[in-house]
């Protein structure tokens, strides 16, 4: 069985189980005893000495930059590799008002320049509008992460000029230039959709080289490959999309995939695993460490408790303050916030292999 094939037998059972009933792996704790359990005596498989022996007895932050906002896991979608776990049924866990109000709160007594809204499909939560006005308002860079399809639903054909009107960045999901990557991960019919929704948002002047409506496509291996990203492969991408459908665009990034909710089911089921995470530590970048996201970002979840990036927050690793205290944006306190040592794991030597990957791309 090749490796599409593989991930399209991992797609049809990750649909079942988000629609008739939440697998094992969909449980953050199960998720963090699947990692434990991996052989690692011949191996270094921890984090925090891998970082000891290179110089770094402490894992702290520097100056805070993002602030990312997990609106919620509600999506339209169900994708094979997606680390949150996300899709049409949930419709529970999205961020209420008063979350986000506090978020702006706890915003405001930051020096934080960018604010980067993800899910799920953050534009499914029904406040995404009036959070995106609120963030221009305070003069600050908005970043959309989308999923392109969200795009076609009949209540979002305003979008594109709507969110190109402020200014906001759009972030976009696209495993691959070509139909069979796409589908593969996404689902069939996935890519035809994507192409729909680049084409519209270069129709308002998205990719298009204008720095207040920057379009940036995300790109993530298929299977146990690390993730490649240099001008050879942006170039590959910019031919292939401007020939075939006329479509351009400002930037390409590329993600390690990370051993995390779906993609480590299909990592456990195809009896990949140990193999996977042997790759992920034998590719370990001592260089990336400067850079991780986790030290200049600040993740919050839909319902408002703090993390130091979005796989943890996924792992319900929550971020923990000098005193202890696990806390919660309704008490943001960015002092004591600055004084803490950044929580790790197995799961973080998927940011340091290779160039390294984070929410912006490679590190190095």
């Amino acid at each position: 069985m090749d490796i599409e094939q593989q991930h399209e037998r991992i797609q049809t059972k990750v649909k079942a189980t988000d629609l008739y009933g939440r697998s094992r792996l969909a449980d953050p704790q199960q998720q963090r005893a699947a990692l434990a359990a991996i052989d690692w005596s011949q191996m270094q498989g921890d984090f925090a000495r891998t970082l000891a022996v290179h110089q770094w007895q402490r894992l702290e932050p520097s100056r805070l930059e993002i602030f990312q906002i997990n609106l919620g896991k509600l999506c339209n979608m169900t994708c094979s590799h997606c680390h949150v776990d996300a899709g049409p049924t949930r419709t529970t866990e999205n961020m209420d008002r008063s979350t986000i109000d506090a978020c702006l709160q706890a915003l405001d007594r930051t020096d934080a320049h960018t604010v980067d809204l993800t899910g799920g499909a953050p534009e499914l939560n029904p406040h995404f509008r009036d959070l995106v006005d609120l963030c221009v308002a305070r003069g600050k860079h908005v970043i959309d992460r989308c999923n392109l399809t969200v795009l076609l639903l009949p209540r979002m054909q305003d979008l594109p000029a709507w969110l190109g009107d402020r200014g906001v960045e759009i972030v976009c999901s696209l495993p691959h230039y070509q139909q069979p990557g796409t589908d593969a991960q996404r689902g069939d019919g996935t890519f035809e959709k994507s192409i729909e929704a680049l084409q519209r948002l270069n129709a308002v002047g998205y990719g298009k080289g204008d720095p207040q409506r920057q379009l940036v496509l995300v790109t993530n291996p298929l299977g146990t490959c690390l993730a490649k990203n240099n001008p050879c492969i942006e170039k590959e991408w910019r031919a292939g999309l401007e020939q075939n459908y006329g479509i351009t665009f400002d930037r390409l990034i590329a993600l390690n995939n990370m051993p995390i909710a779906r993609f480590l089911e299909w990592l456990e089921t195809s009896g990949s695993l140990q193999a996977y995470m042997e790759r992920l530590v034998n590719a370990f970048n001592p260089s990336t460490i400067s850079g991780l996201m986790c030290r200049n970002t600040l993740s919050i979840s839909w319902d408002g408790r703090i993390f130091d990036c979005d796989f943890n927050q996924m792992l319900d690793l929550d971020a923990k303050q000098p005193d202890g205290h696990r806390p919660h944006i309704r008490d943001f306190n960015p002092t004591l916030l600055a004084q803490r040592d950044i929580v790790t794991g197995f799961h973080c030597f998927g940011c340091t292999a290779g160039s390294g990957s984070s929410c912006s791309g490679a590190i190095v």
